[in-house]
């Protein structure tokens, strides 16, 4: 299945003088984009964990002129445009962003580098970063409704009404955005695939980073937060769970968010006096491995609002982020995206159409000048209508928000 990300991303990486990173969970199709970029524009590509490919990259580490590598990438050739070589699972390589300034430095009128991997990409981004200006950075995400039913323009921030396939929406919530599982949509595919991936996540990815002597504990901590989808985190209560201190279990939240396990959405306080500071909530990037209905319609709506904020952000649309509302007199509103750190849209999620309209959205709204404050509802059909253009707090069909979205 061809991601709308792979033209996109192509054509900014020709056009661009910067590198791309792309970072995002096991199996999400880093690598499928990859080869994809690379074979039609007849590039190179290299994965840090085949042997061959490790050595050719290190012997290219103390020889940048004339490495085998770089003969391969064509660096030294007259071509009408830059040679694409994408690297994947680069940042395994100790050193790998000194190695990229250094390819990037010596030969960005020759090169388009792609870098793909896992989120530790994003994490050592974070810090000292010797490759300021170098480089843009994209969060690729699990299929979405959108993504799956219609066309996707890129510079648009908000796409045009279209209707679903009557099953696609079901097929998402059971199966989730994978792929790979959501194409087969067969279940014992599903439940072996799922088996694999936490194992691969937890006794792999995770222990490979020499960050946590206790793999067992943490396995328990993944279940209890899965368990505990869409509510508040409460790190003191973990901690007691699993006999750990709160510095672990916070550590360990962190590490598993860090490996696209979970993510976690920070409550809404600016110019609300009222509201709760600290806890966040958690959510899974597997929105199907939640059980119980309710938290599982919640998570797949964080979800679909994440992969937007993120793309918005990512793709220089603004300063994009997901909240949540709540204070200390129980009003509560599920998310809240700001726009340039402002409020922009109040998102409540129930399950049917008989449930009342939250009588917080409105008081949010006023509160905050939220242009937007929609109650999504699960059950009611799709509408060919402007959400966007209510003024007021309003009830939603799920599949007319979401083909809005990203």
């Amino acid at each position: 299945m061809k991601r709308f990300y792979t033209d996109i991303l192509q054509n900014e990486l020709l056009t661009q003088r910067q590198m791309l990173f792309v970072s995002g969970s096991r199996q999400v199709g880093k690598t499928t984009l990859a080869k994809a970029i690379v074979e039609q524009q007849h590039g190179q590509y290299y994965n840090w964990d085949n042997r061959q490919h490790r050595q050719w990259i290190l012997e290219s580490v103390s020889n940048m002129s004339n490495a085998t590598l770089l003969n391969q990438m064509g660096v030294h050739e007259l071509r009408d445009q830059r040679a694409v070589v994408a690297f994947d699972e680069l940042h395994k390589y100790k050193d790998w962003k000194n190695y990229l300034k250094g390819l990037f430095d010596l030969y960005e009128h020759q090169l388009a580098v792609l870098a793909t991997g896992s989120a530790r990409m994003d994490i050592f981004r974070k810090g000292g970063d010797s490759l300021m200006g170098r480089y843009f950075h994209y969060r690729m995400h699990p299929l979405s409704l959108r993504e799956i039913s219609a066309p996707f323009v890129a510079g648009q921030l908000l796409q045009d009404p279209h209707k679903p396939e009557p099953t696609a929406l079901e097929q998402l919530r059971r199966f989730g955005g994978f792929p790979e599982p959501f194409l087969k949509a067969d279940t014992r595919f599903y439940n072996r695939w799922q088996q694999l991936r936490q194992q691969q996540l937890i006794q792999e990815d995770i222990r490979d980073t020499n960050t946590v002597q206790d793999i067992a504990h943490l396995d328990v901590l993944a279940t209890l937060l899965r368990e505990q989808c869409g509510q508040v985190v409460r790190y003191s209560s973990l901690a007691n769970q699993i006999n750990v201190s709160v510095d672990t279990i916070r550590r360990w939240v962190t590490l598993l968010e860090s490996f696209y396990y979970a993510f976690r959405v920070t409550p809404w306080f600016n110019n609300l006096a009222s509201a709760l500071r600290k806890e966040p909530k958690i959510y899974l990037w597997d929105w199907s491995q939640v059980k119980d209905i309710g938290a599982k319609n919640e998570n797949l709506i964080a979800s679909h609002l994440l992969k937007a904020v993120h793309w918005w952000t990512d793709h220089g649309m603004g300063d994009y982020q997901l909240h949540y509302l709540r204070t200390k007199d129980q009003k509560e509103v599920d998310f809240l995206v700001s726009r340039d750190n402002q409020p922009w849209l109040l998102v409540e999620v129930k399950s049917s159409a008989n449930q009342p309209l939250n009588k917080h959205l409105g008081w949010f709204q006023e509160q905050l000048g939220a242009e937007h404050a929609l109650q999504v509802v699960m059950d009611m059909p799709y509408v060919e209508a402007d959400c966007f253009a209510v003024g007021k707090p309003v009830k939603v069909p799920v599949e007319t928000l979401l083909m809005r979205l990203v």
